[in-house]
């Protein structure tokens, strides 16, 4: 089949090799989770670039599309360089980055830093599909109880989630707490209750741990990550893959915060009446607390004019 004539290819594609990725050699493994994980670069580089960036062999990928019944990495290659065409990323803010550009060296940098942050929550987001969605907010609302663990730069994001997450879903739990080991916390994870786990290249052995630990006691899982392969045995019941590239030498978040963001506008909409009622509680709660910081008023200063 003309791959012109199947905009959906790509996305067979990679779940044939999802699917397969268990079974391959490990050359063959490595090249296919390269795939999966930088359909865009894979999609545009030279098989030697390619397989330069994958650390294997460029017969690896070779190889890989013979396994897949085409007779060439170009046959292989041309359905994602063709996807490109329908699915690159949209270009926010042209005019305002152009003028930006030319400002000098700071400017320049600062440019080209905010059309990838813009790429990176465009790409994430286009990911995070409606009926992905629906499935995801089912599941966690479902779940007896919810853990969201992650771990060193991560928990950040965890903790986010969580803070706002409560409000919708009382049940739901972050781990690690205090000074107490993740595996420590999920102690009588069972069929009835979900995991939410969020890792980032390199991956957290902790994390890595809980999910297998979820898994093997039959728990739910959502991951929100930037691959949906990031170790074997792991096989998540969803997968919020969201883009992590920077131009600094560790992974950009905004993709991963962008995701949350709209997960817990998801959750807090289904939580309806009840939802609402909750925030509102803690809101009063807070106020009447005096967590908020507000200036002391200042005293009034009459005119001249004024009465005594």
């Amino acid at each position: 089949m003309d791959p012109h004539l199947d905009p959906k290819q790509t996305a067979r594609l990679i779940a044939t090799l999802k699917a397969q990725i268990a079974d391959m050699p490990a050359k063959l493994s490595q090249a296919a989770k390269y795939i999966i994980d930088n359909p865009g670069p894979f999609a545009l580089d030279p098989v030697r670039d390619t397989a330069r960036k994958a650390q294997v062999s460029a017969n690896s990928f070779v190889r890989l599309a013979e396994r897949l019944d085409y007779d060439s990495f170009e046959a292989l290659r041309r359905p994602f360089r063709d996807a490109l065409i329908t699915t690159g990323e949209t270009t926010l803010g042209t005019e305002w980055l152009t003028r930006m550009a030319k400002g000098g060296p700071t400017a320049a940098l600062q440019a080209r830093a905010a059309q990838s942050e813009l790429n990176v929550v465009s790409r994430s987001l286009r990911q995070m599909t409606p009926e992905r969605c629906e499935a995801i907010v089912a599941t966690l609302l479902g779940a007896k109880r919810c853990h969201v663990t992650a771990s060193r730069a991560s928990y950040a994001l965890a903790y986010y989630f969580h803070y706002i997450a409560r409000m919708a879903m009382p049940s739901i739990d972050l781990v690690p707490r205090h000074v107490g080991t993740t595996l420590d916390d999920l102690m009588g994870l069972g069929p009835e209750d979900c995991l939410i786990a969020l890792t980032f290249a390199p991956y957290s052995a902790s994390t890595i741990q809980a999910l297998r630990l979820a898994q093997k006691q039959g728990a739910h899982i959502l991951l929100i990550s930037d691959s949906e392969v990031i170790a074997p045995g792991i096989a998540p019941d969803h997968v919020l893959s969201v883009a992590a590239n920077s131009l600094h030498p560790f992974g950009a978040y905004a993709g991963a915060m962008a995701v949350l963001d709209c997960l817990l506008t998801h959750l807090i909409e289904a939580g309806g009446a009840e939802a609402r009622h909750r925030i509102e509680a803690y809101e009063a709660l807070r106020q009447d607390s005096g967590a908020y910081w507000s200036a002391p008023k200042l005293p009034q200063i009459r005119s001249k004019s004024e009465p005594q």
